[in-house]
């Protein structure tokens, strides 16, 4: 019974340890992935296209998983906090944060995508 008991919890905490390691991994990875949409807003440097990038940005890390989607909403509201409290604009944090819910959801980002953006974005 000991040794039944003992394989049971075994079992367990492996199983539990491998899907922390699966959720950090995919938070690794999202993480990644917003800083790659980040990156390429800075070097494509086009007007109106922030909008694609964020939503690019969260649509890349939510398809990792639900590591990816909690570290794209991690890094979203904290870039959009940080743009209230200096005083950024309120309107152009809202249609941020609208433009990051609507990639984590899984919609396409190519909805905010400008006319005239390089295909190399």
């Amino acid at each position: 019974m000991k040794l039944f008991t003992g394989l049971i919890l075994c079992s367990l905490v492996l199983g539990v340890h491998s899907q922390w390691m699966s959720f950090f991994g995919e938070a690794y990875e999202g993480a990644k992935d917003m800083w790659r949409a980040y990156s390429d807003m800075r070097e494509a440097n086009y007007k109106g296209a922030d909008k694609y990038f964020h939503a690019r940005g969260n649509y890349d890390a939510a398809q990792r998983g639900p590591g990816g989607a909690w570290a794209a909403k991690v890094i979203s509201d904290a870039r959009e906090n940080i743009q209230r409290f200096t005083g950024q604009g309120q309107e152009d944090s809202r249609a941020d944060q609208a433009a990051n819910e609507w990639g984590r959801s899984g919609k396409d980002p190519n909805h905010f995508r400008p006319a005239g953006l390089p295909d190399k974005y």
